[in-house]
């Protein structure tokens, strides 16, 4: 089973659709109806941050939960916020984009590696975001799987650990490859999760 946390979005359903389309069993739980250890109790194959409309010190357990994704190997992806809220626990700097992006779409290109395996180079990825973490704040536990043709960071990975983060809305009609990356994710998290 997969949790998907809830970031009060209006995008999270598209990602729980989209999980379950790829024939993932998904719970999904509001950031503040949920602990830490009640996730930990339910063992789940993975952890899903959905976006959502502040920072990552206003997401409920969002950052605790991706210190005990950390500390027990379980498989995490972020999205916008729960992608920043992964740069934030590892010591990077959330601060103001250059610019907002609001519902816009943008090229994103990327390593060809982890959630980005297979994907086309570049593709279109819809942006809802007026945060970003910073690059020259990036940690060196992450390093950056994707970016835009101005050098924004669009995507983190662990160097070491099965969690990732996308700035961009994979789960946006306007994102291609969505499904793909969401697959990507699902088939590292079986691969990553000790039994």
């Amino acid at each position: 089973m997969y949790i998907l946390v809830d970031n009060y979005d209006s995008f999270t359903y598209n990602l729980y659709h989209y999980l379950l389309d790829l024939g993932a069993n998904v719970a999904v739980y509001r950031n503040d109806e949920v602990s830490v250890e009640d996730i930990l109790a339910m063992r789940p194959d993975g952890i899903v941050l959905s976006p959502g409309p502040c920072t990552p010190n206003e997401a409920g357990i969002c950052l605790e939960t991706v210190t005990a994704a950390a500390t027990h190997a379980i498989p995490l992806l972020g999205v916008c916020l729960g992608h920043q809220a992964i740069g934030q626990t590892f010591g990077g700097t959330v601060g103001r984009a250059p610019y907002v992006m609001h519902g816009k779409v943008s090229e994103v290109y990327h390593d060809g590696r982890g959630v980005f395996a297979g994907l086309g180079q570049p593709f279109t990825a819809t942006r809802y975001h007026s945060l970003i973490v910073q690059k020259d704040s990036v940690p060196d536990v992450l390093h950056v799987t994707a970016w835009t043709d101005d050098d924004l960071v669009m995507g983190l990975e662990h160097r070491e650990l099965p969690l990732y983060g996308v700035q961009f809305h994979p789960e946006s009609i306007a994102s291609e490859h969505g499904h793909d990356l969401l697959g990507n994710f699902l088939s590292l998290a079986s691969g990553k999760r000790a039994a």
